[in-house]
């Protein structure tokens, strides 16, 4: 348990460096930025910060948790198996970037549109933050998060949620004791104009999520569910283009209730629908499937079926919204060298989809004591057991692997 605790918290750590939570983090540095010359106020950024990730892990954690004992086959990122989840954050997102931008703004009571000075508030923003923060990171599995998690999902629920108290621990570790520590603080720049730039900078990374998140929703529901959220997207913005000259309408002592009322209605137009328009459908089709390499649909009677009879069999559990499976798939799966060890190793090629919810995929990663995306598996020709791969690859070790499985000397 103790060794898992530790892997959790150093895969907190590590977490906080990986691409799917780079958005929401730049958002927590800009806070720190803002307070770099006030004690208080970064220790109000951090606590907050440590409160949202703390709270958010544990209710997500006692959600999972409490699926898997009503028989639920679910593992780390399952609310991402919910295109309404996707929708809903792809436009959290873009608010967020449109605030960045300065299109409206948030906690503006003591002061004029547009400052960068300490803002009342904060300990809440700072709490959403990190709450955001977690809810994007689950589509990553950081080295030793794995383990930690497949570990935690087999014990009892006491001992699981103290593992992942451990890993929300580690998670919030870095920006929390820089903020506790002023020493610490000391080294980041003062606040200035510069901070308006930088702010308005870190809004295009918030694109970015937003586009990674609408490409998602399309896999995983179809064009029906993406044109939905493309539609409320652009109502979403236009709400908050009035809401920001309410705003200003409001700071200049200008009469400002009928667009804030407005801007209300429209809020509620937009989500109010979404829970009946967002489904699962038929996702769209891309060219994951290349002319050197036939990929087959796993299924655990797929694998039954062709275990033993000499040839080995590459499995890759993976899913849209897995941001380390398509690294992986780009940098190493994709590559010359792989297809080629395939084609002259014979191996066949699996491909264990969870975009939306599988309950095979689950209970096998869970059989192999892995708790999130991705996983990749290799059985050897001669029917023995399989090995599981590291989640970050290169190609030299898919390669390796394959023709040891398939008894070929490296």
């Amino acid at each position: 348990m103790l060794t898992a605790m530790l892997a959790a918290f150093i895969g907190g750590i590590i977490l906080n460096l990986m691409p799917c939570v780079f958005p929401v983090i730049s958002l927590k540095a800009l806070g720190l930025l803002r307070h770099s010359d006030s004690a208080a106020g970064a220790r109000r950024e951090g606590l907050g910060f440590l409160l949202g990730v703390l709270v958010t892990m544990m209710a997500l954690a006692a959600l999972l948790l409490a699926a898997r004992a009503g028989g639920a086959a679910v593992g780390w990122g399952f609310q991402l198996q919910s295109p309404l989840v996707i929708a809903l954050l792809a436009l959290v997102m873009l608010a967020a970037a449109l605030n960045l931008l300065g299109v409206f703004e948030v906690g503006l009571a003591a002061q004029r549109a547009g400052s960068i000075g300490i803002q009342r508030g904060a300990f809440l923003r700072s709490a959403l933050t990190g709450a955001l923060a977690i809810i994007v990171a689950t589509p990553c599995a950081a080295p030793f998060m794995a383990s930690a998690i497949g570990y935690a999902l087999v014990q009892p629920p006491a001992i699981a949620l103290v593992i992942f108290f451990a890993l929300a621990l580690g998670f919030a570790a870095p920006f929390t004791l820089v903020s506790l520590f002023p020493a610490l603080a000391r080294f980041l720049p003062r606040p200035g104009a510069w901070m308006d730039v930088l702010k308005r900078g870190l809004a295009f990374p918030m694109f970015g999520a937003y586009a990674w998140l609408v490409w998602i929703l399309a896999q995983q529901a179809g064009s029906a569910a993406l044109a939905t959220l493309l539609a409320a997207s652009v109502v979403l913005a236009f709400t908050f283009w009035l809401y920001g000259i309410a705003q200003r309408r409001r700071f200049a002592g200008k009469r400002h209730a009928a667009l804030s009322v407005v801007t209300a209605v429209l809020l509620i137009a937009v989500v109010a629908p979404l829970p009946g328009l967002i489904k699962p459908g038929a996702a769209l089709t891309g060219d994951a499937q290349t002319a050197e390499v036939t990929k087959q649909k796993w299924t655990p009677q797929a694998v039954a079926a062709q275990r033993g009879h000499g040839k080995a069999i590459f499995v890759d559990f993976t899913a849209s919204w897995c941001i380390t499976c398509q690294v992986n798939e780009k940098t190493s799966l994709s590559t010359q060298a792989v297809k080629q060890a395939l084609a002259k190793t014979g191996a066949v090629y699996m491909v264990a989809d969870s975009t939306k919810f599988n309950p095979d995929v689950e209970d096998t990663m869970s059989e192999f004591g892995q708790g999130g995306l991705p996983m990749y598996l290799v059985y050897p020709a001669d029917g023995g057991p399989p090995r599981v791969l590291p989640q970050v690859l290169t190609p030299g070790m898919v390669v390796d692997a394959l023709n040891q499985a398939a008894g070929k000397k490296t």
